[in-house]
């Protein structure tokens, strides 16, 4: 029986970035899940103030070049790899000049949000999906976290739902405190269009605060994981299988809840 593939998309990772709670699972996580006998592959943002040299990060030539357009404009994909030496673990970066060469993460150093984060978002969901696709890696499930990933279970379920590579992936979306005040620009949901999804599919984007984006990421899941003590408030009223937050020891949870929804899955075929 071949393994079961998880793809893991996170908005943080250390320690590429400072310690979070986010961004510890987003390290943890993964390696835990692999020694449990599953294949993983883990992708995040290439913020600019991450040391390409101390972390040893180089480009994948083969995966780069392509170009994604968001708002009309251009903006070509650079995939860069890193690896975790002591987990077994490489790190796949989705980089691009526009969007992350600036030597922060979110903020300026004003601590002012920086008004593009919507298109950052929209470029790293739209990159990790085209990037999955070129690497040919079918994933059984894919789980993500942080508010950065919110679109990804709205284009599996309509723009990419008929690629072979992702017509049986199962998404899960862990929902976090790493909130933002106010909301992203008033036309995310204009410029997250693509081929496949309508207005009406992304409706729940329109007003793009925080907790509206975890919500609306959420309703398009197959389950919803509570990642943060405090966050249960963003989930209430959705109709999905969810896994309540589980404190220090949650991966046997989060492990139980994969094959939970898998086996779903796996009854609907039959």
């Amino acid at each position: 029986m071949s393994k079961k593939r998880i793809l893991y998309i996170s908005q943080e990772i250390t320690p590429y970035l400072p310690p979070s709670h986010l961004a510890n699972v987003g390290r943890n996580l993964p390696q835990n899940i692999q020694e449990k006998g599953k294949e993983i592959r883990t992708f995040m943002p290439k913020f600019g103030c991450i040391n390409e040299r101390r972390n040893q990060l180089h480009e994948v030539i083969r995966l780069s070049g392509m170009n994604l357009i968001i708002d009309e404009n251009d903006h070509p994909l650079i995939i860069k790899v890193a690896s975790i030496q002591p987990a077994r673990m490489q790190v796949y970066f989705i980089d691009n000049e526009d969007y992350f060469q600036r030597k922060a993460i979110l903020r300026d150093s004003d601590g002012e949000f920086f008004d593009d984060n919507d298109e950052r978002a929209i470029f790293f969901c739209r990159g990790v999906l085209e990037t999955v696709k070129k690497l040919g890696w079918a994933p059984d499930l894919i789980h993500c976290h942080g508010w950065m990933t919110s679109l990804i279970p709205l284009y599996l379920k309509t723009s990419y739902k008929d690629e072979p590579l992702f017509e049986n992936s199962k998404v899960v979306t862990s929902v976090y405190n790493d909130c933002f005040d106010g909301k992203l620009d008033e036309t995310f949901a204009k410029k997250a269009m693509m081929d496949g999804v309508s207005e009406d599919d992304l409706s729940n984007f329109i007003n793009p605060t925080h907790s509206n984006l975890c919500a609306a990421a959420a309703s398009w899941s197959d389950g919803v994981i509570v990642g943060e003590e405090g966050a249960e408030s963003i989930i209430e009223g959705i109709d999905v299988p969810q896994l309540q937050y589980q404190k220090e020891d949650y991966v046997d949870a989060f492990n139980d809840f994969y094959e939970e929804i898998l086996a779903e899955e796996a009854v609907l075929a039959e």
